[in-house]
This record gives C-alpha cells, structure tokens and sequence, in this order.
C-alpha cells in the first residue's frame, strides 16, 4: 500500500515514518513538507520516496491510496477535506482541527466521501489504556462516579513564540495539546457517554513575558524571534463535565509554579479504582476479603504509535472501523471548544 507523509516535522519522524517504515503491508511514497528541505532530509534519511513542497502533488497521484496528515493545527482540516475529495484515507495528528467547527466539516467530507478518516488519539492503541477499559466493561470498578485527570508540568512550553503558542495556528494551548489525549483517553475507557454540561477556565500567565520565561525543558524548538513572536494560548486549564456516566474534573499545566509533573488519570468507582499513570503502567485498588488490595498488572508494553499505523493500514485494506475515527474523536473536539467557550463567556455551557 502505497502512503504518503504531509508534513516531516517532530510528531512524523517521531512516529508516522519509522511505523510505515516497520509494516510490510506500507510503502512511503512521498514525503511532504512545505520547507522542501524536510522532505529530503526525509528520503535521504529514511532512504525511501520522493519529496515534494506541494501536498496536491501527492493527492493528484492515483497510486498513493492513504495519507498521514503531520501539519500544524491550521491545515488539517483543509489537507485531510482535499485529500478525502481525492479519494485518499486519512490519519490525522491529533487534535482534528483547531476547533470544533472545522472537525465538523472534517465528518462532513468523511460521511460524503466514505473514505477513511481516523484522528491521532494514540493513546486508543496503547496496551495499559486497554487493559484499563476492559477491567471497566468486566465491571471491576463497579459503577464510575468520577474521573480525574491531570496533567500538569513545571515550566515545559513548546515553542516558545513559534506555532505551538499562537493561537491562529494551534487553536490553543495545554487543552488542546495536552488535554486532547487525556479527555480521549476517559472518553474512550468509560465507553463514550454522551456530555451533558462542561465549564472550565484557562489561563495565559506565565509565558506571556517572552522575553524573561525561565524553562525546565521545551520540546519543541523556540521560535528564532521568540521574543517578538506570539503567545495567546491557553498554558493551564481547569474544568469539569458532566456526562452521562462519570463526572470529569481535569487540571493541566505546560508550565507552572510547582516544581512537580503529575500526569496521570484517577478512575473511581464503588467497587474499585485505577490509577494510571500516562504513558506507563496502572494499579487496580479495591477491598477483598475484609482487606484492601492494590496491584500493577506486569505486562509487555507495545509501542502504540506503532500499534496505531498497523491498524490504519489493515482498515484501509479491511474497511474495518476504528476506535480512533472522527465519527468517535469528534465528541472530544465537542467538549474542549466547550472548556474554551466556558472560559471565554465565564459560565457553564450546556450541550445535552
């Protein structure tokens, strides 16, 4: 099957290329990138494919029959619209889109092409989020009351004045960033329940003086003129939902003042509870036999970014629906505007 990579930065390299580059079903045609010089660091990395600056080059190709979508917030929707219309399937980096207008459209051009269109929520494919949802349909937690994530770090934000912060190209910050895996990942696990009313607020504090912000660590390389760059997003957030099941309360941070990272995800119920720690492993807490007991299943962890392309090229070759397609990832879209709304309007939004 032949694939094309849109966009050859951090997330692509990272992820998307050497995955293609594992499966046997996958062949990388194309590597896309509008700095040219991306896409041919690409093939003479990877030695594969051709490069080329135009995406429309790649979607004029009657052989190339899926794309994964690496861009800036910005473009996806108008690259993953144009690439359905040509008749390609899609993977989209998380989040869909900047907002939930633009993810609409996106549903909109999947439901009238019937091609392909899965969003990067990875954490959908990850072994310890997995084994997490299958204790919760086996009943093991009993009835879900609350849910709490957070993930919060000290002073991590990426790109300072670059993409990353300004608002017109990412759509946000720590929520939409950040927040977009952890709110998949609850969704995910308690089975998608329908949202009732959501109220947040997000701050933009700390990296609003460019110029004097003190970091641990930036992920994403600065902007060259950070100091004339932008900053309008969103660097924590707090909110709580209601939904049809569990009520979410969630607190996330790319940066600040406590020197401590706490990125997990809490799942309680009456008959028991989860903690899971992102990226890693869980531990099971409940009361058996007049005693309370914990356990962290041991078990072998599989790279889910791998996991997640493997199962994109089996269903564009199957048709086979996934957990990760915009029909499902749209709720999520749903629910982050709603935070941004709330914080914007400084009042509860109702959405059931």
């Amino acid at each position: 099957m032949k694939v094309a990579v849109i966009g050859c930065g951090t997330i692509a390299n990272a992820a998307h290329i050497p995955s293609y580059m594992n499966n046997p079903e996958a062949e990388i045609k194309y590597f896309c990138d509008i700095i040219l010089e991306r896409a041919v660091t690409a093939v003479n990395k990877y030695g594969c494919g051709t490069p080329v600056e135009d995406y429309h080059d790649v979607l004029n190709d009657p052989e190339v029959q899926a794309v994964s979508v690496c861009t800036p917030n910005n473009v996806h929707a108008q690259i993953a619209i144009d690439a359905l219309r040509a008749g390609k399937d899609v993977l989209c980096e998380k989040p869909a889109a900047r907002t939930y207008a633009e993810a609409l459209e996106m549903q909109k051009a999947q439901h009238e092409t019937g091609r392909v269109l899965n969003i990067g929520v990875v954490n959908r494919f990850n072994d310890s989020v997995n084994r997490i949802k299958q204790y919760i349909d086996a009943g093991k937690l009993g009835n879900i009351h609350h849910v709490y994530a957070s993930f919060r770090a000290h002073r991590s934000i990426p790109g300072l004045g670059g993409a990353f912060t300004t608002k017109a190209i990412a759509g946000g910050g720590a929520l939409i960033d950040w927040g977009v895996h952890y709110l998949d990942i609850v969704m995910y696990c308690c089975g998608d329940p329908k949202v009732k009313t959501v109220t947040g607020e997000t701050f933009c504090k700390l990296g609003k003086d460019m110029k004097n912000y003190t970091y641990v660590d930036m992920w994403a390389e600065a902007s060259s003129n950070k100091e004339s760059g932008v900053y309008d997003v969103d660097d924590s957030v707090t909110g709580m939902i209601r939904t049809s099941g569990p009520v979410i309360t969630l607190n996330g941070a790319w940066a600040q003042n406590i020197g401590e990272s706490e990125t997990y995800i809490d799942f309680m119920g009456d008959k028991g509870g989860i903690r899971l720690r992102y990226g890693a492993d869980f531990t099971y807490y409940t009361a058996e036999n007049g005693a309370l007991v914990s356990t962290t299943p041991q078990f072998k962890m599989r790279d889910h970014f791998q996991n997640e392309i493997d199962a994109f090229v089996d269903c564009v070759k199957t048709g086979k629906k996934l957990p990760s397609h915009i029909d499902t990832v749209i709720i999520t879209a749903e629910m982050m505007q709603a935070i941004y709304d709330s914080a914007e309007q400084h009042k509860e939004i109702q959405l059931a």
